[in-house]
């Protein structure tokens, strides 16, 4: 009787306890779930401010390397600019020199082959004796008066042919005119410095570089090919310049503007380079000797002029600049 009525009892309460569990399951559960949410929102938003930081620094850091490949392009234009500017003119004049070497160092081989088999061995005594030009004409007057013919009027009778040479090297060039004459032609203040050289100065006297040993060689040039029509093969001219770049260059120059070749440039030959103002003086008094002309060309990097030299009838020299002089010393 009493387990019948216990029974139902039991079964009810275990109901209840059954359904108490559940319910707490679930409650369990939910706060699970809510938590979770909770946690993966969190991350989800810890995760989204970390991506923003990465992609802001890797925008800063993109505008910082485009600024700086900008300024690196900048400089990058402003180097090839001082480069064009700078070491193109250089170069080029180092090739310059360096071929006007080699050309000179060859033809002075050969001349030196030359020189030995005609070389007296014999020590000669040098003389300096005056110029016929410089000679002094005197005539015995009434009074017993000297009169000296002006400096001047050395080139005096010869002064139609001069100023004709002249002309015809304003006109355009003739680049094939025969040897020995100018194939180029000359601007109007180089003429105007020969008519100086050969009607002031009796040609004796220094001239103004014209800033550059080209067109010094030019007027030069200028200056043999009117020679050449007054004295014919009777005069020589002799270079000096204390390089061989500088002598090489000489050469060169000479070659293009009278139409010569290396057997025009010698001991024996019209035009004879020397790097010693001693050899000049010697060769000037040989020729002297022979009854010839020496034309004495000095060039501007030459910073004095030997007294004996001008003691000759004909001789130039060019007077460089302080600037000229320093640019040319700094490229040799």
């Amino acid at each position: 009787m009493n387990t019948k009525e216990n029974a139902p009892k039991n079964t009810k309460e275990t109901k209840k306890s059954i359904a108490e569990q559940k319910s707490g399951k679930t409650n369990k559960d939910a706060t699970f779930n809510n938590n979770y949410q909770a946690t993966r929102k969190n991350e989800e938003s810890t995760n989204e401010n970390i991506y923003e930081k990465i992609f802001n620094d890797l925008i800063e850091k993109k505008l910082i390397l485009s600024k700086e490949i900008k300024d690196l392009e900048s400089k990058k234009i402003l180097l090839m600019k001082d480069i064009e500017s700078n070491f193109s003119g250089q170069s080029e004049n180092i090739a310059k020199q360096v071929n006007g070497f080699k050309e000179y160092l060859t033809g002075a081989l050969q001349n030196l082959s030359q020189s030995v088999e005609k070389l007296d061995l014999v020590p000669q005594k040098m003389i300096i004796k005056p110029s016929p030009l410089d000679k002094v004409q005197k005539t015995i007057e009434d009074n017993n008066v000297s009169n000296i013919p002006a400096l001047a009027d050395t080139f005096k009778p010869d002064e139609e042919i001069i100023r004709k040479c002249l002309s015809d090297f304003s006109n355009q060039p003739d680049f094939y005119a025969d040897p020995w004459k100018l194939r180029r032609s000359l601007e109007e203040i180089d003429i105007e410095m020969l008519e100086d050289w050969f009607f002031n100065m009796g040609g004796r006297g220094a001239l103004e570089s014209r800033g550059s040993r080209q067109k010094n060689v030019l007027i030069s040039a200028g200056l043999i090919s009117i020679l050449g029509e007054l004295y014919g093969d009777q005069f020589q001219t002799l270079i000096l310049a204390s390089e061989p770049e500088r002598l090489g260059e000489w050469r060169r120059i000479l070659q293009d503007s009278l139409g010569l070749n290396r057997e025009d440039f010698g001991p024996n030959s019209g035009i004879v380079l020397f790097e010693r103002a001693e050899g000049v003086i010697e060769r000037a008094d040989r020729l002297e000797d022979n009854d010839e002309v020496p034309l004495i060309i000095i060039d501007a990097s030459e910073k004095n002029i030997d007294v004996p030299i001008l003691q000759f009838p004909l001789w130039l020299a060019f007077v460089g600049t302080s600037e000229e002089i320093y640019e040319d010393l700094e490229l040799s």
